[in-house]
């Protein structure tokens, strides 16, 4: 049995536990919030025994075994650091870190206390995007990558009417890139590799932020076009193109239909059932990992994610987008 701890009281964490609940080996017994009425709201709302408002105290208690760090992106790093210092596993919500150092800092961490650190990327552990691993092999020579993930925000109204959320600000480490253009980051790098080159254009909000994108990667035989956006909305699939063939996926955040095209007029559904909560594959990697010991996953592998943060490093400075704690550095 793994006893976790969550921080953060939205819609993920939420889901989170909702998906856990129909795992073996999985209990909350803790959740952090800022405020004490809204940890007890979520406590309640849950059935958790624990309430916190201070992270030491959570990090310090014997009632959990790890944490779900689902905070703004800009203070995943630093409360993983004092999660995993406790020797507390941590299971944390994409973007791990906001930038490449943080990442870093995040690994070394959980090396030094010998826990298990996995970030919370779900499409890379669905059946479907297993499959499409699997099937790679038989459209030959990849040439290129369309990657397409644009889902409108309802935070984006209320930034049009002068509300700027957590989403949409800097202090937060938000954006598209970091909110929706990391899911095709981590498809792209998971199934090709780390690219050569880099290319960025964004969308400049007032705020600072990014609200849509463009990423063109290079790798040694294949160009990548991913294309992400949290102020549209797009119904357009993904689709790995080779030589003999092409492989089309709906919604590839979530892993949705399959299809196999090959050059030769055969045509092939791979789709596979999965969960209808998917956040279940991800917690099950986790609990299993943990039970065995182990310190890191071998398919959201820390190298994997100190790539995907290099990566989305490097578009961010081609767009000047900047977050709040950069600016102290």
């Amino acid at each position: 049995m793994i006893r976790f701890g969550v921080i953060g009281t939205n819609f993920i964490t939420d889901s989170f536990i909702e998906a856990g609940k129909k795992l073996a080996n999985f209990k909350v017994k803790a959740v952090y919030s800022r405020t004490s009425e809204r940890a007890l709201t979520f406590a309640e709302k849950h059935s958790i025994d624990n309430t916190f408002t201070d992270i030491s105290e959570m990090a310090s208690s014997k009632e959990i075994d790890a944490v779900y760090v689902a905070s703004p992106n800009s203070l995943h790093c630093s409360q993983a650091i004092e999660i995993m210092k406790a020797g507390k596993h941590v299971l944390c919500e994409k973007a791990m870190g906001t930038t490449s150092k943080e990442v870093e800092k995040m690994i070394k961490t959980a090396q030094e206390n010998n826990v298990l650190l996995m970030e919370a990327m779900k499409t890379t552990y669905l059946p479907n995007f297993k499959v499409i691993e699997e099937n790679i092999p038989r459209i030959g020579k990849v040439r290129k990558f369309y990657g397409n993930y644009c889902q409108y925000s309802s935070r984006y109204d209320k930034f049009k009417k002068g509300e700027i959320l957590n989403a949409f600000n800097p202090k937060f480490g938000g954006g598209a890139l970091m909110d929706i253009g990391i899911y095709l980051v981590y498809v792209d790098l998971k199934l090709f590799g780390k690219p050569e080159e880099v290319k960025c254009i964004s969308n400049i909000l007032s705020s600072g932020i990014d609200g849509e994108g463009s990423l063109l990667l290079k790798h040694k035989t294949s160009t990548s076009v991913l294309s992400y956006s949290k102020i549209t909305d797009s119904d357009a699939p993904s689709e790995i193109q080779g030589d003999l063939g092409n492989i089309i996926i709906d919604d590839i955040s979530r892993g949705g239909s399959v299809k196999l095209v090959l050059r030769d007029g055969t045509i092939e559904n791979l789709t596979l059932d999965q969960e209808e909560n998917l956040l279940c594959y991800e917690i099950d990697e986790f609990i299993s990992l943990a039970m065995k010991g182990k310190k890191e996953s071998k398919r959201n592998s820390h190298r994997l994610a100190q790539k995907v943060a290099n990566v989305l490093e490097e578009a961010r400075e081609q767009s000047g987008i900047i977050f709040g704690q950069e600016l102290h550095e």
